[in-house]
């Protein structure tokens, strides 16, 4: 589900009651983890973790006019989405997460290529959600973009 929000709290202030909790427990979890130069805002109608244009002109190769999106927060219709791109990236850092997922979750892994889906709201891995934030710097995830995008 998308919501129009012009800010994270616009986003959080419009999610149904049962999902707020659980998208401001992990919101916190990012930002107490993400390293410097990441950016919070409103990224594709989601709550974004972004380098931005200060640090990354070029901006994302889709629609450079974005600045490059690196972890996504959202409250779908059936489940609590968190995207990181890294993940889909590095085929390192993902053999991580899955090693350490059943260590934080009694669920079995739902994931995409880069989205993991949480439909149980009382089964959510908060800790290894932060570990999985603080895993990667700026430098870092811009350099395995350009890598992956050859820019």
């Amino acid at each position: 589900m998308q919501y129009k929000a012009d800010s994270p709290e616009d986003y959080i202030s419009q999610l149904p009651e049962e999902r707020k909790a659980v998208i401001l427990e992990i919101r916190k979890n990012i930002l107490e983890n993400l390293p410097e130069g990441f950016e919070e805002q409103i990224s594709y109608g989601m709550l974004g973790y972004v380098v931005p244009h200060s640090l990354y002109p070029v901006g994302y190769h889709v629609d450079p006019k974005l600045p490059l999106p690196f972890i996504n927060l959202a409250s779908q219709k059936n489940f609590v989405a968190l995207y990181h791109y890294g993940l889909y990236a590095d085929p390192r850092l993902l053999d991580w997460f899955k090693t350490e997922y059943p260590k934080h979750s009694k669920r079995k892994l739902d994931m995409g290529k880069s989205c993991i889906r949480f439909k149980n709201l009382d089964d959510i891995p908060y800790v290894l959600i932060g570990n999985l934030a603080r895993k990667m710097s700026v430098q870092d995830w811009i350099a395995l973009y350009e890598n992956k995008t050859g820019k």
